[in-house]
């Protein structure tokens, strides 16, 4: 006996006496295929399908591993001394006779004066890590101490990308709200010089300082430097005749990366030491620094003279500016 399912779902078709008579007509033809819906098969393919896909949503929403813990990020704690100088601040129309008769006439110029140490790896971190670490601090460094759209421009976007996303509100408060309480002075996160009374006269700005990688937990590379800047200024607008003088720039700055911030090149600014001048003690120099230009003098008295080329020296809530780093021209 044959099975009537199997006949029903033959494709074969037996060609009737009058359509086999015609010349080379075969004995059968093929039937179309009967559409009865998905086989069997094909709605176990499609069922498994829908499962993994369900899975995969519900575990994307409520997977089994806890989410890794974010730690928050330490605002930035500053400070910014102004240096006072003790006599009438020194000019010359040539800038490099300036910086040959100062303490940084053997200074680099430039990122050049940002050097690295030698490195190596720490318990917990990569040589390649430490070493990330060190070029995103050294970048902060020129891009916030260096670059002349930041420096006489106001431009910040340069310096804002490198910093970690949770010290963003801190940085932008700042800029947006200018205030001297430690925590939002514009001239804590960078350098930069009130536009409207100096400009550059030499973009070769001389630096010097150290770079210094350790760890500080197995989660955290710190990163401090001590840099010394000094540039030469001139009045804003002022001619190629006008006299120049130098301004000095020590900046202490300690950095953290935790492993998202190696990933990212990105930084955590949390300390800020900054001494300055020369400018006078009484002026602001939270939003802008306001050096005092060749032949300018300050108001007497003020504590003892304070050397920002000098490590360690000790200064008060506004220095005075050391003979030593005054040029003689």
């Amino acid at each position: 006996m044959f099975d009537e399912s199997f006949v029903r779902a033959a494709r074969l078709q037996e060609f009737s006496a009058r359509e086999r008579m015609g010349d080379h007509a075969p004995a059968v033809r093929r039937r179309p295929p009967l559409h009865r819906g998905l086989t069997r098969q094909a709605l176990i393919l499609v069922l498994l399908i829908a499962v993994a896909f369900g899975t995969a949503i519900y575990m994307g929403v409520r997977h089994p591993y806890p989410a890794p813990e974010t730690q928050p990020v330490e605002p930035l704690r500053m400070t910014v001394i102004p240096l006072a100088p003790q006599y009438a601040v020194p000019g010359s129309t040539d800038p490099e006779a300036l910086y040959t008769h100062s303490p940084a006439a053997e200074f680099r110029v430039g990122a050049k004066g940002v050097t690295f140490p030698a490195t190596r790896r720490t318990a917990h971190f990569s040589d390649s890590q430490v070493v990330a670490a060190l070029t995103t601090a050294k970048d902060y460094l020129v891009e916030s101490s260096l670059d002349p759209a930041v420096l006489t421009g106001g431009a910040v976007r340069s310096v804002r990308v490198l910093l970690d996303p949770q010290q963003l509100d801190q940085f932008d408060q700042s800029f947006n709200h200018p205030a001297a309480d430690g925590r939002h002075a514009p001239t804590g996160w960078l350098v930069r010089f009130d536009p409207s009374r100096v400009q550059l006269a030499d973009r070769s700005i001389r630096v010097q300082g150290t770079l210094q990688a350790t760890e500080a937990d197995s989660d955290t590379l710190e990163v401090t430097s001590d840099h010394t800047m000094v540039y030469a200024l001139k009045p804003t607008g002022a001619d190629v005749k006008a006299e120049a003088s130098l301004f000095t720039v020590r900046r202490e700055l300690t950095f953290r990366f935790d492993r998202e911030d190696l990933r990212m090149n990105q930084a955590q600014l949390v300390a800020s030491y900054v001494q300055a001048g020369p400018l006078a003690c009484a002026d602001d120099s939270a939003d802008h620094l306001h050096p005092l230009l060749a032949g300018q003098t300050a108001k007497a008295g003020g504590p003892a003279g304070t050397d920002p080329y000098a490590t360690g020296s000790a200064t008060a809530l506004c220095g005075t500016l050391s003979t030593s780093a005054q040029p003689k021209v």
